[in-house]
């Protein structure tokens, strides 16, 4: 990474805040045009994530993929199998590239996240069978492979985790699974631990969302009407997040947590997932210069890693002075009747499904294509 010039940028300031800024999109055009490189190059960004719908986008525009989905009709491979050997090669090289970033960073930073069948969400049998699977078939140090907090996911992460493989859990949405989800993972180390695994090795982030919680809070927030609840709009997805960094500074400063510590294990770092903004009447890097603090990772959207070249504000530590402010706006949302449960177990719940239907559009369209290439060989 060259990232030499002495020119302080928005993006240069938010990576000297100790944030790690992560794309949050992957195509292969995006890989063999160079782009990839280039935004390590020039962007700050030192790590890729991708999701059902990322992959749904990319496979489904067709560009790049052409060759090998003719190669995977002339096999007659199954649908599944050949979205996987598609997905999974575009990690691979992805990985590939951000290699130097992962040796730099001692495998801090320089990770490609690639999620679990969306379908399995709720079988943590299938969902571990899975994770180990993905990282046999990507077969790069440097994956992260993605399992969503739910219910079944968490004992999913601490088996994953005591088998030595890093995690990026996803969909979290609240404090509560959050936390549950910070436990599934220093569980996972101590399985680790036990087997004799070298923790050193082991990494992982917790996707922490965000637009999505202002989006259905503020909906509701307009339900009620009142100019005290148009007061509140826009401050719950911040106010969840910053009690979010204050649960990890708490848990990761327990004896239990230093003592893996001590024996070589890495902190699981808050993720800043869904940071694109979704109402047009907020500031479009609203999620990026509202949480900024150490030992995070915000992954964004190419918009929004646009944006914040462009104008972002950096201003220091935007995150951990503001835990009394953010305990009052949420208790603010809660009088007015907005139940904070319900809230983020539908958002969890709508999470879940939206990757399952993009997964099966995916299979859609990778169907189709195979069938023209099967056709065209006749």
């Amino acid at each position: 990474m060259s990232n030499a010039d002495s020119t302080v940028t928005p993006l240069k300031s938010l990576a000297g805040e100790g944030v790690s800024i992560w794309l949050d999109d992957l195509s292969r055009k995006r890989i063999e045009s160079g782009n990839l490189a280039e935004l390590i190059e020039n962007s700050h960004v030192v790590g890729v994530t991708t999701n059902p719908s990322i992959f749904q986008a990319a496979i489904g525009s067709g560009e790049g993929y052409e060759e090998q989905l003719a190669d995977l009709a002339t096999r007659g491979v199954t649908v599944d199998e050949a979205v996987r050997m598609m997905t999974t090669a575009d990690v691979r090289a992805a990985a590939d590239i951000l290699r130097p970033v992962y040796d730099a960073t001692q495998g801090r930073d320089g990770r490609v996240s690639i999620e679990v069948d969306p379908r399995l969400a709720h079988n943590t049998e299938a969902t571990v069978a899975e994770a180990k699977q993905l990282s046999w078939l990507v077969d790069r140090p440097n994956v992260m492979i993605k399992i969503p907090a739910t219910k079944a996911g968490l004992p999913a992460i601490t088996e994953v985790i005591g088998l030595g493989i890093s995690v990026n859990v996803t969909l979290i949405f609240s404090l509560d699974r959050y936390k549950a989800v910070m436990d599934a993972y220093l569980a996972g180390l101590e399985k680790a631990q036990a087997a004799g695994i070298d923790l050193a090795g082991i990494h992982s982030v917790a996707s922490f969302f965000v637009s999505r919680v202002d989006a259905e809070i503020d909906k509701r927030l307009d339900q009620v009407g009142t100019d005290e609840a148009k007061s509140l709009k826009g401050r719950a997805a911040l106010a969840n997040a910053r009690l979010a960094y204050e649960a990890y500074e708490e848990v990761f400063a327990s004896g239990r947590a230093t003592k893996l510590e001590t024996a070589g294990a890495n902190k699981q770092r808050p993720l800043w997932a869904s940071t694109g903004v979704k109402d047009p009447a907020y500031k479009d890097t609203l999620y990026v210069d509202e949480l900024v603090a150490p030992g995070t990772v915000n992954t964004m959207p190419e918009g929004t890693l646009k944006a914040t070249a462009d104008h972002g504000e950096i201003t220091g530590d935007t995150v951990t002075g503001g835990y009394e402010q953010a305990r009052a706006d949420l208790k603010a949302v809660d009088a007015l009747g907005i139940s904070y449960d319900e809230v983020v177990q539908q958002l969890e719940d709508e999470g879940v499904a939206k990757f399952d239907v993009a997964w099966n559009d995916l299979l859609g369209t990778v169907a189709n294509r195979l069938a023209g290439k099967e056709a065209q060989a006749k």
